[in-house]
């Protein structure tokens, strides 16, 4: 197995420890977690720490595809597993902010909707030899639901002091933006999907 998809796959397999530290339950094991108070932000060493594994995933998720293209290693594994790697992993976090009520739960239903959409497309174009390439919104709802994340797990810091809720503003165009991809994908291929109807 090379390197990007060994990085693939270690994004995979960081999603259910995730969701073992955020969901463990600290009070019944009788463990103090430390809450930090900066800027009028109470911010938990719980989101801190899944802050930091996010960034590296996010970190492995850019290399994993500098270095298949740099050294020709793209696989038809890595085409399969980079993409649900980059979905578990976002579209986790934001279920489990849903759960607890730091953004509504709508936003997480409309991204998977979309994903599965999507996927669907790309399904039915490839039992057709048709490449469905990634889009720029694509990359831009990716990049925006990374943004989004990062500002909700430290609780909207710095911007709570000025009584501005920009993680959720930033999660609802995410949101948008998700849509509009999904959109822009079925027109682009609106065609091929139509053509036995």
């Amino acid at each position: 197995m090379n390197l990007p998809n060994k990085l693939t796959i270690t994004r995979v397999l960081l999603v259910p420890l995730l969701i073992l530290i955020y969901m463990f339950p600290y009070d019944m094991a009788g463990i103090n977690i430390p809450v930090y108070h900066i800027l009028n932000t109470d911010i938990s060493l719980i989101n801190i720490v899944i802050l930091v594994i996010f960034i590296i995933a996010s970190i492995t998720d850019y290399f994993d595809g500098q270095i298949a293209r740099r050294k020709k290693l793209i696989t038809t594994f890595g085409k399969f597993a980079d993409p649900i790697a980059d979905k578990l992993l976002i579209n986790t976090i934001f279920l489990l902010l849903a759960g607890d009520g730091t953004i509504n739960i709508i936003i997480p239903i409309i991204m998977i909707s979309r994903d599965t959409i999507v996927d669907a497309i790309k399904m039915s174009a490839a039992s057709k030899q048709v490449v469905v390439a990634a889009s720029n919104l694509g990359k831009l709802k990716t990049v925006s639901q990374m943004i989004a994340l990062a500002f909700l797990l430290v609780n909207n810091f710095p911007f709570s002091s000025l009584g501005i809720d920009v993680a959720t503003i930033l999660a609802w165009v995410a949101t948008i933006i998700s849509v509009v991809s999904g959109i822009d994908y079925f027109i682009k291929n609106r065609e091929m999907l139509m053509e036995t109807m």
